[in-house]
């Protein structure tokens, strides 16, 4: 069973090379990093202060997660999930997949690791990304010195492991609407919908019962003793029926 499963991990992973869900990853992780430096870089004459900043790590990092956070990353979320879970049917390959010799749970699970894996692939690209923000300036201009302070390591790990917490039950829910319509536009469509009802609706007191605005609500500081604990349930929740929506589904492609 376990090697099953590594073959059709293996085989999923190579599949999503053909998918734009690769491009938007590594697009996705060095966009707004790009844009910080070359704003940085701009305003030339306090490149010098700025490193010299004992909390210039924690600025660059809530700088670069305060854009990241309200927009890309629910929208990147959307899209990449979408975009793998629909690989199949844009290719019209699900009768050729169902004559391999590999079990409904392990096709769903494998499809599903290999969108968390670009997730995290993502995240890493993006802290490489802010680390740089502050490294390049002083490795290509003379009079600016390294950043003072030590790199945070564990505060960067704690602050992006609960941004990953916040993109799962917005990963569960594309997926199994990716896996059920045969519509590219129709989980694109209902996550871009649920997004703008979460934007409006972030100040009403039970905001939290929306999970795809869980990324700037844990910005922010709002619900943090709710919305960690409500990720995961949404996320095992949404993924357990949409498992057993996908294994009892009567037209497959």
């Amino acid at each position: 069973m376990t090697l099953t499963f590594l073959n059709s991990f293996q085989s999923e992973w190579m599949k999503r090379t053909r998918s734009a869900a690769v491009w938007l990853t590594l697009a996705g992780g060095a966009f707004l990093p790009v844009i910080i430096l070359l704003q940085r870089f701009y305003f030339f004459d306090t490149l010098s202060k700025d490193n010299s900043d004992p909390k210039i790590w924690e600025q660059l990092y809530g700088r670069s997660w305060q854009f990241m956070a309200t927009f890309l990353l629910p929208m990147g979320v959307i899209l990449a999930t979408s975009l793998i879970g629909q690989l199949e049917y844009r290719n019209n390959t699900w009768k050729q997949l169902h004559t391999t010799p590999q079990s409904l749970t392990t096709i769903f699970f494998a499809k599903l690791l290999v969108i968390l894996i670009m997730l995290l692939q993502f995240f890493i690209l993006f802290n490489i990304g802010i680390y740089l923000e502050g490294l390049i300036p002083a490795l290509l201009v003379k009079r600016v010195p390294f950043p003072a302070e030590p790199f945070p390591f564990m505060k960067y790990l704690l602050g992006n492991g609960k941004f990953l917490l916040t993109c799962l039950p917005v990963v569960a829910l594309q997926y199994l609407l990716s896996l059920q319509y045969r519509n590219f536009l129709v989980p694109v469509g209902v996550g871009l919908g649920i997004y703008i009802f979460a934007i409006m609706a972030a100040r009403w007191k039970y905001g939290f019962i929306i999970p795809y605005i869980y990324s700037v609500y844990s910005l922010n500081g709002q619900f943090e003793e709710r919305i960690y604990l409500w990720s995961v349930g949404y996320f095992l929740v949404t993924t357990i029926i949409g498992y057993l929506l996908f294994i009892y589904k009567e037209e497959r492609g």
